[in-house]
């Protein structure tokens, strides 16, 4: 039988988002973008005048959970700490990039990284 292909992925922020009550926020999940996620930033007027703000918009487009959140916007993107912002955009490059088959994945219990196989859309 062959395996259902994996449309998100659970992720682990380093540091974690801050909310306004002081919660930490560092387990979510990424969905793979679709042509409209990578269109519709450009649409933005805040992209419009810094191309910079793109990943931002993007970001919250495809990030479908952040811990108990009932969703994630862009004004909750711009206050992630550097080091989350960076582990992100890696993250959605490794996601998305058809050339990418494995994602190199931490084990929160152990701390031990190993190579996990990407299932893409359509493939086996």
């Amino acid at each position: 039988m062959q395996a259902l292909p994996q449309f998100e992925f659970p992720f682990e922020l380093p540091r974690g988002y801050v909310d306004a009550y002081g919660v930490v926020h560092r387990e979510g999940v990424m969905r793979l973008a679709t042509a409209m996620d990578e269109i519709t930033p450009l649409r933005d007027p805040r992209v419009r005048a810094n191309e910079a703000y793109l990943v931002v918009v993007l970001l919250s487009q495809v990030i479908t959970r952040l811990g108990s959140l009932p969703r994630v916007t862009p004004e909750m993107v711009e206050s992630f700490f550097a080091a989350d912002l960076a582990y992100l955009q890696d993250l959605y490059q490794q996601l998305n990039d058809p050339q990418a088959g494995f994602l190199t994945v931490v084990c929160p219990n152990c701390g031990h990284e190993f190579d996990e196989e990407i299932p893409l859309p359509g493939g086996s």
